[in-house]
C-alpha cells in the first residue's frame, strides 16, 4: 500500500504525539474530523498501523542488557515450533528467520550478564536449538524508528514516472 503526504503527516503526528484525538489531529493537519477517521481506519485495515499501544522501555523495567542470539536449530519440522518455544521465554523479545550461517535471530534482554547467561542457558534447552551465538548490545546510536520511511513514502511516489 502507497501512502501520501496527508497519510505520511498524521502517522507522523500519531507517532510524535500519540495522546492526542482524532479531532486534535483533524485541527493540526486542517482536515475533517471524517477524513482523518477514515485514513486512521484504511491504515489499520491494510497492516500499515500496526498497534496502538505504548512503547515499553525493558531498561526502565530492570532489563539493562539486551544482546542478539543467534541459533542453528534442527530443522526437521521447521523454524515454527522452536519459534513457539522460544516465545515461552519471557526475555525474548524478537524471533527472525535468517539467511546464512545460522537459521533464527533473537533480540533478548537480561537484568544483567549474569542474567543474560540464564536466558541463553533457556533458549539452548529449547528442543530442536543446536548451537547459539551471542553479541551483547553496548549502546544504540540508532534505535529502532520507522519515521524516515514515513516521510521518505510521499516523496518517492512523486518521482516516479
Amino acid at each position: 500500500m502507497t501512502i501520501d503526504e496527508l497519510d505520511a503527516k498524521l502517522l507522523s503526528l500519531l507517532a510524535t504525539e500519540p495522546r492526542l484525538g482524532v479531532l486534535e489531529y483533524s485541527r493540526r493537519l486542517g482536515v475533517a474530523r471524517g477524513t482523518v477517521q477514515a485514513r486512521l481506519d484504511r491504515m489499520i485495515a491494510r497492516g500499515v498501523i500496526a498497534g496502538f499501544g505504548p512503547d515499553v522501555s525493558p531498561t526502565a523495567l530492570g532489563y539493562d542488557v539486551t544482546a542478539f542470539v543467534t541459533m542453528e536449530i534442527r530443522q526437521v519440522s521447521g523454524h515454527d515450533p522452536v519459534a513457539d518455544r522460544l516465545a515461552h521465554i519471557p526475555e525474548v523479545l524478537e524471533v527472525h528467520t535468517i539467511t546464512g550461517g545460522s537459521d533464527l535471530l533473537c533480540r533478548v534482554v537480561a537484568r544483567s550478564n549474569s542474567d543474560l547467561q540464564r536466558v541463553i542457558d533457556q533458549i539452548v534447552d529449547v528442543q530442536g536449538v543446536l548451537r547459539t551465538s551471542s553479541v551483547i548490545v553496548l549502546d544504540t546510536p540508532v534505535p529502532y524508528r520507522v519515521l524516515p520511511l514515513v516521510a521518505d513514502v510521499p516523496r518517492r511516489s512523486a518521482r516516479k514516472p
